[in-house]
């Protein structure tokens, strides 16, 4: 009988993620691919850091293993009707907005799934690993580009800071930075979003796996947004006065400024990596 369940499951969970193939792909081809895959490089990892969470959490997701027939059925049925509807209504929407909506049916009702095949104790174990999956859904775009809006305050107040800190004579005028014969922007494209993303999935991993109390997870999470746009600031300053006093190509097309992105996102992941280890001092002994 556990046979015959387990090839159900995982004949179903095949078919919920194959479907979620097709939405990133006409995401992917859309005119907002370019951006998809700026934003979004880290979509294809997720399943497999899934996969493994649940490997390392199996024997407790086994420990019991009961069919919920009444909150599983539920739950797969509003997915699925989520998805119809996306289907019939999502298309008014941008392409960005429907794989969202798509996706975290589809997401929903495997959710419903696993609670019907596995029951609600083996749902309780294996409760981070399903909702880390939702990392597969694409952040609408009012979402993001609110918390892009963030990031390019926070790093336009972290410039000007630097800027006052070493000396530098500037003008400034909202996101934009006069100094002299260089002119600068705090534009979208330099908020450091792709970084962000990448540090809040690193940190809830890190926070998950190595922290057990709830209050040092919070404070790790709370750090994230400082630490990149500490980074970030410094990314800006350090290119404007390489192109001020080296070689104006820093800012208009060199590596630096085109793919260094990681050379600055290295001291950030330090930093956080100590306050991770001094949150993880401060955990319970055994």
């Amino acid at each position: 009988m556990m046979k015959y369940r387990n090839i159900g499951f995982f004949l179903i969970t095949a078919a919920v993620f194959g479907g979620t193939v097709l939405p990133l792909k006409n995401l992917m081809t859309s005119k907002a691919g370019g951006r998809f895959y700026d934003y979004y490089s880290h979509i294809y990892l997720i399943p497999v850091v899934s996969a493994y969470l649940f490997y390392i959490r199996r024997e407790e997701i086994r420990r019991s293993l009961r069919p919920d027939i009444s909150l599983g059925p539920i739950l797969s049925i509003a997915g699925l009707i989520g998805y119809g509807c996306a289907l019939l209504w999502g298309k008014a929407l941008v392409e960005i907005d429907q794989a969202a909506w798509q996706i975290s049916a589809l997401l929903t009702a495997w959710l419903g799934i696993f609670l019907l095949f596995w029951g609600k104790e083996a749902f309780r174990a294996a409760l981070f690993p399903l909702l880390f999956l939702f990392f597969l859904v694409p952040v609408p775009r009012a979402l993001m580009d609110g918390f892009i809006y963030v990031l390019q305050v926070g790093s336009t107040w972290v410039t000007a800071w630097i800027f006052s800190l070493l000396g530098v004579s500037y003008y400034q005028e909202g996101f934009i930075f006069e100094l002299g014969r260089v002119t600068i922007e705090v534009a979208k494209e330099c908020s450091g979003i792709r970084s962000t993303m990448a540090m809040v999935i690193t940190g809830i991993l890190a926070a998950y796996l190595f922290l057990g109390r709830n209050r040092n997870r919070l404070i790790l999470m709370l750090t994230i947004l400082p630490i990149t746009i500490l980074k970030n600031g410094i990314r800006i300053v350090t290119l404007t006065l390489l192109a001020i006093y080296v070689d104006q190509r820093f800012l208009t097309g060199g590596f630096l400024h085109k793919s260094g992105g990681f050379l600055f996102y290295i001291p950030g992941l330090l930093i956080f990596g100590a306050i991770l280890l001094w949150l993880r001092k401060k955990e319970p002994k055994g």
